[in-house]
Protein backbone atom coordinates (compact mmCIF):
# COMPACT_ATOMS: atom_id res chain seq x y z
CA UNK A 1 0.00 0.00 0.00
CA UNK A 2 1.25 3.45 -0.92
CA UNK A 3 1.19 6.45 1.42
CA UNK A 4 -0.09 9.77 0.12
CA UNK A 5 0.56 13.01 2.00
CA UNK A 6 -2.26 15.54 1.63
CA UNK A 7 -0.64 18.93 2.04
CA UNK A 8 -3.52 21.19 3.06
CA UNK A 9 -1.64 24.42 3.63
CA UNK A 10 -2.32 27.80 2.07
CA UNK A 11 1.18 28.78 0.91
CA UNK A 12 3.68 27.17 -1.43
CA UNK A 13 6.51 27.87 1.01
CA UNK A 14 4.76 25.89 3.75
CA UNK A 15 3.95 23.13 1.27
CA UNK A 16 7.58 22.86 0.20
CA UNK A 17 8.73 22.71 3.81
CA UNK A 18 6.28 19.97 4.69
CA UNK A 19 6.95 18.03 1.50
CA UNK A 20 10.69 18.05 2.18
CA UNK A 21 10.09 16.64 5.66
CA UNK A 22 7.69 13.90 4.61
CA UNK A 23 8.97 12.95 1.16
CA UNK A 24 11.44 10.25 2.30
CA UNK A 25 8.56 8.37 3.92
CA UNK A 26 5.68 8.76 1.45
CA UNK A 27 5.02 7.78 -2.16
CA UNK A 28 2.64 10.51 -3.35
CA UNK A 29 2.60 14.23 -2.59
CA UNK A 30 -0.89 15.70 -2.79
CA UNK A 31 -1.49 19.40 -3.24
CA UNK A 32 -4.69 19.97 -1.31
CA UNK A 33 -7.59 21.91 -2.76
CA UNK A 34 -7.07 24.93 -0.44
CA UNK A 35 -3.43 25.18 -1.54
CA UNK A 36 -4.29 25.12 -5.24
CA UNK A 37 -7.06 27.67 -4.76
CA UNK A 38 -4.68 29.90 -2.81
CA UNK A 39 -1.54 29.61 -4.94
CA UNK A 40 -2.71 28.30 -8.30
CA UNK A 41 -0.95 25.95 -10.70
CA UNK A 42 2.46 27.33 -9.75
CA UNK A 43 2.27 25.32 -6.54
CA UNK A 44 2.00 22.10 -8.56
CA UNK A 45 5.08 23.00 -10.55
CA UNK A 46 7.04 23.96 -7.45
CA UNK A 47 6.36 20.65 -5.68
CA UNK A 48 7.10 18.56 -8.77
CA UNK A 49 10.36 20.40 -9.45
CA UNK A 50 11.42 19.96 -5.83
CA UNK A 51 10.52 16.25 -5.83
CA UNK A 52 10.67 14.91 -9.39
CA UNK A 53 11.02 11.35 -8.12
CA UNK A 54 7.63 11.48 -6.36
CA UNK A 55 4.16 11.17 -7.81
CA UNK A 56 2.29 14.46 -7.46
CA UNK A 57 -1.49 14.60 -7.18
CA UNK A 58 -3.42 17.81 -7.74
CA UNK A 59 -6.61 17.66 -5.70
CA UNK A 60 -8.70 19.73 -8.09
CA UNK A 61 -12.04 18.20 -7.10
CA UNK A 62 -13.22 18.96 -10.64
CA UNK A 63 -16.99 19.18 -11.09
CA UNK A 64 -17.13 20.41 -14.70
CA UNK A 65 -14.80 20.93 -17.67
CA UNK A 66 -12.96 17.73 -16.86
CA UNK A 67 -10.61 17.67 -19.81
CA UNK A 68 -9.69 21.35 -19.60
CA UNK A 69 -8.94 21.33 -15.88
CA UNK A 70 -6.96 18.11 -16.11
CA UNK A 71 -4.95 19.50 -19.03
CA UNK A 72 -4.01 22.53 -16.92
CA UNK A 73 -2.83 20.44 -13.98
CA UNK A 74 -0.92 17.90 -16.06
CA UNK A 75 0.84 20.68 -17.94
CA UNK A 76 1.91 22.11 -14.58
CA UNK A 77 3.50 18.82 -13.53
CA UNK A 78 0.78 16.77 -11.86
CA UNK A 79 0.80 13.00 -12.28
CA UNK A 80 -2.78 12.57 -11.04
CA UNK A 81 -5.84 14.79 -10.74
CA UNK A 82 -9.06 14.32 -8.81
CA UNK A 83 -12.56 14.59 -10.19
CA UNK A 84 -15.64 14.46 -7.98
CA UNK A 85 -17.70 11.31 -8.16
CA UNK A 86 -20.88 13.39 -8.12
CA UNK A 87 -19.82 15.05 -11.38
CA UNK A 88 -21.49 13.94 -14.57
CA UNK A 89 -20.06 11.00 -16.49
CA UNK A 90 -19.00 13.29 -19.33
CA UNK A 91 -16.80 15.28 -16.94
CA UNK A 92 -15.04 12.14 -15.78
CA UNK A 93 -14.65 10.92 -19.35
CA UNK A 94 -13.10 14.27 -20.27
CA UNK A 95 -10.55 14.04 -17.47
CA UNK A 96 -9.72 10.47 -18.50
CA UNK A 97 -9.18 11.64 -22.10
CA UNK A 98 -6.72 14.25 -20.83
CA UNK A 99 -4.91 11.69 -18.71
CA UNK A 100 -4.48 9.36 -21.68
CA UNK A 101 -3.19 12.24 -23.78
CA UNK A 102 -0.57 13.14 -21.16
CA UNK A 103 0.22 9.63 -19.92
CA UNK A 104 -1.15 10.48 -16.45
CA UNK A 105 -3.98 9.31 -14.18
CA UNK A 106 -7.39 10.18 -12.74
CA UNK A 107 -8.65 9.57 -9.22
CA UNK A 108 -12.37 9.98 -8.57
CA UNK A 109 -13.11 11.41 -5.13
CA UNK A 110 -16.34 10.00 -3.71
CA UNK A 111 -16.79 12.66 -1.03
CA UNK A 112 -20.50 13.37 -0.63
CA UNK A 113 -21.60 10.36 -2.71
CA UNK A 114 -24.25 8.31 -0.90
CA UNK A 115 -23.67 5.01 -2.70
CA UNK A 116 -19.89 4.94 -2.80
CA UNK A 117 -19.49 1.27 -3.85
CA UNK A 118 -21.97 1.64 -6.70
CA UNK A 119 -20.49 4.87 -8.03
CA UNK A 120 -16.98 3.44 -7.67
CA UNK A 121 -17.79 0.65 -10.09
CA UNK A 122 -19.30 3.11 -12.57
CA UNK A 123 -16.38 5.55 -12.66
CA UNK A 124 -13.73 2.85 -12.99
CA UNK A 125 -15.72 1.52 -15.95
CA UNK A 126 -15.46 5.05 -17.39
CA UNK A 127 -11.66 4.86 -17.20
CA UNK A 128 -10.71 6.23 -13.78
CA UNK A 129 -7.58 4.63 -12.34
CA UNK A 130 -9.00 4.37 -8.84
CA UNK A 131 -11.48 5.92 -6.45
CA UNK A 132 -11.00 7.65 -3.13
CA UNK A 133 -13.26 6.67 -0.26
CA UNK A 134 -13.21 10.09 1.36
CA UNK A 135 -14.85 11.66 4.37
CA UNK A 136 -14.14 15.39 4.48
CA UNK A 137 -13.48 17.43 7.60
CA UNK A 138 -17.13 18.47 7.88
CA UNK A 139 -18.43 14.91 7.51
CA UNK A 140 -15.95 13.63 10.09
CA UNK A 141 -17.47 16.00 12.64
CA UNK A 142 -21.05 14.91 11.96
CA UNK A 143 -22.91 12.68 14.37
CA UNK A 144 -22.89 9.05 13.32
CA UNK A 145 -19.72 9.16 11.20
CA UNK A 146 -17.54 6.08 11.53
CA UNK A 147 -14.21 5.43 9.85
CA UNK A 148 -15.21 1.79 9.44
CA UNK A 149 -17.85 2.82 6.91
CA UNK A 150 -15.16 4.03 4.50
CA UNK A 151 -13.28 0.74 4.82
CA UNK A 152 -16.44 -1.29 4.27
CA UNK A 153 -17.39 0.73 1.19
CA UNK A 154 -13.91 0.27 -0.25
CA UNK A 155 -13.93 -3.47 0.23
CA UNK A 156 -17.46 -3.74 -1.17
CA UNK A 157 -16.63 -1.73 -4.31
CA UNK A 158 -14.25 -4.35 -5.66
CA UNK A 159 -12.14 -1.76 -7.53
CA UNK A 160 -8.79 -0.11 -6.68
CA UNK A 161 -9.41 2.40 -3.90
CA UNK A 162 -7.74 4.88 -1.59
CA UNK A 163 -8.99 5.95 1.83
CA UNK A 164 -8.92 9.55 3.08
CA UNK A 165 -10.42 11.14 6.15
CA UNK A 166 -8.76 10.81 9.53
CA UNK A 167 -6.04 8.32 8.58
CA UNK A 168 -3.25 8.24 11.18
CA UNK A 169 -0.73 5.84 12.71
CA UNK A 170 -3.48 3.99 14.57
CA UNK A 171 -5.88 3.58 11.66
CA UNK A 172 -3.43 3.09 8.77
CA UNK A 173 -3.04 -0.68 9.34
CA UNK A 174 -6.82 -1.13 9.08
CA UNK A 175 -6.77 0.74 5.76
CA UNK A 176 -4.13 -1.66 4.49
CA UNK A 177 -6.03 -4.68 5.78
CA UNK A 178 -9.22 -3.50 4.03
CA UNK A 179 -7.39 -3.79 0.71
CA UNK A 180 -6.76 -0.14 -0.08
CA UNK A 181 -3.98 0.61 -2.55
CA UNK A 182 -3.36 4.07 -1.03
CA UNK A 183 -3.76 5.54 2.44
CA UNK A 184 -4.12 9.32 2.35
CA UNK A 185 -2.72 11.06 5.41
CA UNK A 186 -3.11 14.77 6.03
CA UNK A 187 -3.41 16.35 9.46
CA UNK A 188 -1.62 13.49 11.21
CA UNK A 189 1.53 14.67 9.39
CA UNK A 190 1.12 18.39 8.71
CA UNK A 191 -0.20 19.19 12.19
CA UNK A 192 2.46 17.15 13.97
CA UNK A 193 5.21 18.87 15.92
CA UNK A 194 7.68 16.83 13.86
CA UNK A 195 6.15 16.05 10.43
CA UNK A 196 9.12 13.91 9.37
CA UNK A 197 8.83 11.72 12.46
CA UNK A 198 5.06 11.47 12.04
CA UNK A 199 5.39 10.37 8.42
CA UNK A 200 8.08 7.84 9.30
CA UNK A 201 5.94 6.43 12.11
CA UNK A 202 2.94 5.93 9.85
CA UNK A 203 5.12 4.29 7.21
CA UNK A 204 6.43 1.89 9.84
CA UNK A 205 2.92 0.82 10.85
CA UNK A 206 2.12 -0.41 7.33
CA UNK A 207 5.55 -1.67 6.28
Amino acid sequence: MKLQFAIDTLSTDDALRLAAAAAPHVDILELGTPLIKSEGRAAITAIKQAHPEKLVLADLKTMDAGELEADLAFAAGADYVTVLGCAGDSTIVGAVASAKKHGKGVVVDLIGVADKPGRAKEVVALGADLVEMHAGLDEQSEEGFTFATLLRDGAEAGVPFAVAGGVNAESAPSVRDAGAVIAVVGSAIYSAADPAHAAASIRQTVA
